[in-house]
């Protein structure tokens, strides 16, 4: 019943995704908390100065990572809108995406993650957009300027790069290397007016620094957390159905949304790259994760004809969410 309502294309769907990220946030607004950051995460150059506006409130940090992920949610149901990612323009992108972020309790409090993948959707936004161009040259520089602005929030969303010149190659019609380059162009250009904003103001190896301590920082947070654990196991084998759905619906995919999941796709395969290749990577990693995952997800809910077995499995899935939101009261880790 309730997935059935989600899936329809009912405008009140619009008000669902923020009244269910609400609830799952009330507990932390209640409670408010502020991440624990390691030395250099909370002074990348564009998430310093919001750092700095809330971080003697912890209510206000809780509060501003709710507006973040509704805003989150809206854009990843933008992209379908506009796309057609699943085929038609279901409300359930929004909803789900909401509801797997929120089994990430951790980040019910302001991260550099959350405006950084803010700007992670723009930019895919963007790069669907030269899908079937000839010369989506402008399309291309904005999906890599946008990326590298969201980097300049949090560092590691660089290991996402690879993901859009290949991406570049999938989507654009008749790519040469002019594609590659303007993408790279747009990439590197926040960058260098970072360098030269540090220049100017001689902050130059303050900058290498952070960069440096969010490269090289090896992160714990995950490791130990059991109950995470459980949580990310639930979402392997949602993720796994997902994959194997879509799959066996391949061919009957219209090209254009073949393109898109295998991009999707490359955002997910370089997101698990990261926790093997860059000692940094932690659990903030996995709210861009959860971008590929919510579209797989949903297409494996959409496209499931049993109607007792869909709601069963979406009604396990806000349980362990809920769950998460009180896991805290149980002596878990290790």
């Amino acid at each position: 019943m309730i997935l059935r309502i989600l899936k329809s294309n009912r405008q009140t769907n619009f008000l669902t995704f923020s009244i269910v990220a609400l609830l799952l946030w009330l507990k932390s607004l209640l409670w408010p908390f502020s991440y624990q950051f390691f030395e250099g995460e909370n002074n990348m150059l564009l998430f310093k100065p919001i750092y700095r506006f809330v971080q003697y409130s912890n209510f206000l940090q809780v509060l501003l990572s709710l507006i973040f992920v509704v805003l989150l949610a809206l854009l990843v149901q933008l992209l379908n809108n506009r796309y057609l990612i699943l085929g038609k323009r279901i409300k359930l992108p929004a909803t789900l995406f909401v509801i797997v972020v929120s089994g990430f309790t951790g980040f019910h409090t302001l991260h550099p993650v959350l405006p950084a993948t803010l700007f992670l959707l723009f930019a895919l936004y963007s790069l669907f957009g030269s899908e079937g161009k000839a010369k989506p040259y402008s399309n291309i520089f904005n999906a890599g300027f946008l990326l590298g602005i969201g980097a300049l929030f949090y560092f590691n969303l660089v290991i996402l790069f690879p993901a859009f010149l290949i991406g570049v190659a999938i989507l654009s019609r008749g790519t040469n290397w002019r594609g590659f380059v303007i993408v790279s162009i747009g990439f590197l250009l926040p960058f260098l007016f970072t360098l030269s904003y540090a220049f100017l103001t001689e902050q130059t190896l303050e900058i290498f620094k952070t960069f440096e301590e969010n490269i090289l920082t090896p992160v714990n947070h995950f490791r130990t957390n059991i109950q995470l654990h459980a949580f990310v196991l639930v979402l392997i084998l949602l993720t796994l159905a997902g994959s194997i759905k879509i799959f066996q619906q391949y061919d009957s995919k219209k090209v254009s949304t073949r393109k898109y999941f295998s991009v999707l796709f490359l955002l997910f395969l370089f997101s698990i790259l990261s926790f093997v290749f860059i000692p940094v990577t932690s659990q903030e990693m996995f709210i861009i994760i959860t971008i590929p995952v919510t579209y797989l997800v949903s297409n494996l809910f959409n496209s499931m004809k049993s109607r007792f077995w869909s709601e069963l499995l979406f009604l396990l899935l806000i349980g362990i969410v809920i769950f998460m939101q009180f896991s805290d009261k149980f002596n878990l880790n290790g």
